[in-house]
């Protein structure tokens, strides 16, 4: 018993002296970025000091509503077990050269993110810039005819079908205007009479994944031509 005090500060030491290199040393370094414009400028006071130009936007953007309702069906869904969101600088992988994003990942792309899902295994391809490729996609109409069968738009994906975030019901008079568009000659699409349309939770989705893009450039992190 003579040794517990200098066990309790042994403890004590150890786990403060784990809390300022992993967690304070952290904040003093990222904690105070802030949202900012892609290039910066000297400053007319003292042209040493570089600031925002006026009226520019700011990166990264403020996520919308629907985008914040499609993150959290996106996690309940489990997509972050299989999917990433971090684009490895060039020499640290193939993720550039993929077009997976036309630069790497830096802190300041996540200071929007009240949970960041950086994610851990790579099942299928990062997601950090999905938003920015919809051209090779078809946006919206791609999405959603992936996330009913991927095997529609991506034959031999070992990803899971999630058709019970779709309805499928009889159609009354017209189609409806966001009933999937399926392939001629599709063997996934509904019989004749008969269309799917997505849940209020499929468009969410949709609209979270078309809002991930790394299509800006930063001052740390430039798109190089």
């Amino acid at each position: 018993m003579k040794n517990l005090p200098l066990l309790f500060c042994g403890i004590f030491f150890a786990l403060a002296f784990s809390f300022t290199g992993l967690i304070l040393s952290s904040h003093i370094q990222l904690g105070s970025l802030t949202r900012t414009t892609e290039t910066l400028v000297p400053s007319d006071e003292d042209p040493t000091v570089l600031v925002m130009p006026e009226g520019e936007t700011l990166f990264p953007a403020m996520p919308g509503g629907i985008e914040q309702q499609g993150k959290d069906v996106y996690i309940s869904m489990g997509c972050i077990y299989c999917h990433t969101q971090q684009i490895r600088r060039s020499g640290f992988g193939a993720d550039i050269d993929r077009g997976w994003g036309s630069r790497q990942t830096v802190a300041r792309d996540y200071i929007t993110q009240d949970r960041v899902l950086l994610g851990t295994m790579r099942a299928g391809p990062d997601l950090a810039n999905v938003g920015g490729r919809i051209f090779q996609q078809g946006g919206r109409d791609w999405h959603h005819l992936h996330l009913y069968n991927p095997q529609i738009t991506s034959e031999g994906s070992t990803m899971p079908p999630f058709a019970f975030l779709y309805e499928l019901r009889e159609i009354d008079g017209t189609a409806s205007a966001d009933a999937l568009k399926f392939p001629p000659d599709s063997k996934y699409a509904p019989e004749a009479g008969y269309e799917v349309v997505p849940t209020r939770r499929a468009k969410a989705l949709v609209e979270y994944l078309l809002s991930l893009k790394i299509n800006y450039s930063l001052p740390e992190a430039p798109i190089s031509e």
